[in-house]
């Protein structure tokens, strides 16, 4: 398939054993350098459609393509080199750092075990891991001291800011940030909204912001998809979000984001 989206998902179905159908005819497209809202309560089906573009959970019906590349039918030797194009931020950053690595060990990993991905931002000191580390906290505004330490030493925010740089190392085509702000406090919020919107801007990457609140999703996205009980009920630009012919329940959405 020839496209010049980064991502494409058609008719994409999951349903767990209960019965329950998580994700429900999904389709939608994220293009180059865009971010992509989707936004719903507890339930929605939101993580779990992030999870199935992961490979995390098996997709019963549907397709996904990640530049023009099927992620069901390649074959497994071609599947990592494409899958190096997704990377994932995910709510906990605690959960996604090995409390007996240092932050250095934690933060190259996708650079150590990909030693032939050549990102164009680190051009001259890729293979010198030192000051590749350096240049990743650099880019997420962390002391270089902090590379040394260990998990638990860091705050919330500050260990958002190291998955965030793991993420961006290998310049990947297409970050999913599956609520990541969630468990940050408020004041740290915003901070981190502000430095993934300039990361996008510098680095040029497309952005899958996942979460249940819409002031985030507003403000980070190009465009808006609202999910219910596992089915897209309404999708916009995100300036036309507030029109008269918005979905009810985008409306009840909000009427909670404006109250």
């Amino acid at each position: 398939m020839v496209t010049q989206e980064i991502l494409v998902v058609k008719n994409l179905s999951k349903q767990f054993s209960c019965g329950h159908k998580a994700v429900d005819q999904v389709s939608f497209e994220l293009k180059g350098k865009e971010c992509l809202g989707i936004v719903g309560e507890s339930g929605s089906g939101k993580s779990t459609l992030a999870k199935c573009i992961l490979g995390l959970e098996k997709v019963d019906q549907g397709e996904i393509w990640l530049k023009g590349k099927s992620l069901h039918k390649t074959k497994k030797e071609e599947l990592r080199s494409i899958r190096s194009e997704l990377q994932v931020v995910f709510q906990n950053p605690a959960a996604a750092l090995n409390p007996k690595l240092k932050i250095i060990d934690s933060l190259m990993e996708p650079l150590d075990f990909q030693p032939n991905i050549e990102p164009s931002f680190l051009k001259g000191i890729r293979h010198q891991r030192e000051k590749t580390a350096e240049y990743l906290f650099e880019l997420v505004n962390l002391p270089a001291k902090y590379l040394y330490y260990y998990p638990h030493e860091l705050s919330g925010g500050q260990k958002q800011r190291v998955t965030i740089s793991r993420a961006i190392s290998i310049q990947p085509s297409l970050i999913i940030l599956d609520e990541p702000t969630a468990s940050l406090d408020v004041t740290i919020q915003a901070k981190i909204l502000n430095l993934l919107k300039d990361l996008q801007q510098n680095l040029g990457i497309s952005y899958l912001f996942i979460s249940h609140d819409l002031a985030a999703v507003h403000y980070m996205s190009d465009r808006i998809m609202v999910m219910k009980q596992g089915q897209v009920v309404d999708e916009c630009d995100k300036h036309d979000l507030y029109s008269d012919d918005r979905h009810p329940y985008s409306k009840e959405l909000l009427h909670v984001f404006d109250g």
